[in-house]
């Protein structure tokens, strides 16, 4: 096939069929990631709570937690974050996160569930390198740009779609949010560590 970019015409040769029939092509520039650091940390809203991954319940929310839990490393709160360069520009440093829950690693996730994006933990660990687009990539910009420990992730494959945390009944569960405006300062979706 042919693909028209920029005014120039590229001969594009189809190289691999992937899962899903998913057509691989050589000598195009995509997205791509490559892992370049981790950092162990606990990630705290903004009343100091701290996620807590529950693979058991498949839920992930904020919650008061004890020295003595914190300690115990038993819950799934110690995080790594992974931190990708990127070949193209982006919106902010391309990140995915991780979790050791018992002797078993999740990765985050968002899927589409319903019409409707949310976020999930899978069993395994987050890929050294990613070819293109991830479900598993969100983008860290400064929440604002006073706070330099505080933070939003945008989910890499939809826009405007950011991390953030619900009140339902006690729990205050993390959840996939859309920012109505740019410019808007939401406080559910700023994460620190």
């Amino acid at each position: 096939g042919r693909v028209k970019m920029s005014g120039e015409e590229i001969l594009m040769c189809a190289v691999q069929l992937g899962e899903n029939f998913c057509l691989y092509f050589a000598g195009l520039e995509c997205d791509a990631f490559c892992k370049e650091k981790s950092l162990h940390r606990v990630l705290r809203n903004v009343n100091s709570q701290l996620l807590v991954v529950r693979p058991d319940l498949n839920m992930a929310a904020f919650e008061d937690v004890t020295d003595q839990e914190m300690k115990s490393g038993t819950l799934g709160m110690h995080f790594n974050i992974h931190c990708y360069k990127t070949t193209t520009p982006s919106v902010g440093v391309p990140v995915a996160f991780s979790v050791q829950v018992e002797d078993k690693s999740y990765y985050m996730c968002c899927e589409k569930e319903c019409g409707k994006m949310i976020v999930r933990f899978r069993e395994g660990e987050v890929p050294e390198e990613i070819p293109g687009e991830s479900n598993v990539i969100f983008f860290k910009t400064m929440f604002t740009s006073c706070s330099s420990r505080a933070f939003k992730f945008e989910c890499s494959l939809e826009q405007g779609m950011f991390l953030a945390f619900e009140e339902e009944g006690c729990l205050r569960k993390l959840i996939l949010k859309k920012l109505s405006r740019e410019d808007e300062v939401d406080e559910t979706m700023k994460i620190s560590f």
